[in-house]
């Protein structure tokens, strides 16, 4: 898809992969609206002509006021980015009922929301995009982050069926995994923290600017899955061509006393 012209609508666009996102699509020439909790946030970050609407999106009524407000502006939504999303690093045996519920809320129905109010508008117009930002632990669970891959691969899985569904449509679907990114992830998550051997990787670490040129570029040729770094595809093949010794080598990650 070109990218130049069209209406991007990104979540969780005040910081980190949102906010990257918000310049890589305005460069190549989008009209971009962004949303997010913060106001303040998204106000440094949209650019002059962008729109900028608040809101919490696991709240409907919000959902609802932040389409409207996109379509009243420009009159279509081209490309749905689903960013926003939330971490938790409780083991899933214990980990707090209430926190996986807030962690599925963010992490898969509130994209799946958002692609119901936003598909309609895409269908009449015989085009658009849903770029639906996963992770690699959506590819390959992670122990520490049982609970998170899970909310992940359940919306992988959301994002395959949307793309044969709606291909009819000339609407298309990416599964954007990236690795570690350079964010305040960690610092958001609903609870926990990553093992040690998790933190001593923070120096292969990627930033939200390369994570966002590869979403846009992902876009630009209709990919199917966006993985990056690339090199994220070596552990996910390993994962299913060596089961046993990649799920020892990371029962022993998560149990690293360090």
């Amino acid at each position: 898809m070109q990218i130049a012209g069209k209406v991007v609508l990104i979540t969780g666009a005040s910081q980190g992969i949102g906010r990257a996102c918000v310049d890589a699509f305005g460069r190549r020439g989008a009209r971009v609206a962004l949303t997010a909790r913060s106001e303040d946030r998204l106000r440094a970050a949209a650019g002059p002509d962008a729109l900028a609407v608040a809101g919490d999106l696991t709240n409907d009524q919000a959902r609802q006021r932040i389409v409207d407000a996109v379509l009243e502006k420009f009159g279509r939504i081209d490309i749905l980015v689903n960013n926003a999303g939330v971490g938790l690093y409780s083991p899933a045996w214990n980990a707090p009922a209430r926190e996986a519920r807030a962690l599925f809320e963010l992490n898969f129905f509130v994209p799946l929301a958002m692609t119901q109010l936003v598909v309609p508008h895409m269908r009449s117009e015989k085009s658009g995009c849903i770029v639906n930002v996963s992770s690699i632990a959506g590819k390959m669970t992670l122990p520490w982050f049982t609970l998170y891959s899970a909310s992940k691969y359940a919306l992988g899985s959301l994002t395959d069926g949307l793309r044969m569904e709606l291909k009819r449509d000339g609407i298309h679907a990416i599964t954007v995994c990236p690795g570690y990114v350079r964010t305040d992830f960690q610092a958001n998550a609903l609870g926990g923290r990553p093992p040690q051997a998790m933190r001593r990787s923070l120096p292969l670490a990627i930033t939200p600017d390369r994570c966002a040129e590869a979403i846009a570029r992902g876009v630009e040729r209709d990919a199917r899955t966006v993985m990056v770094p690339r090199a994220g595809w070596l552990f996910v093949f390993l994962e299913r061509l060596l089961p046993f010794a990649v799920d020892a080598r990371l029962a022993q990650m998560q149990e690293d006393p360090r």
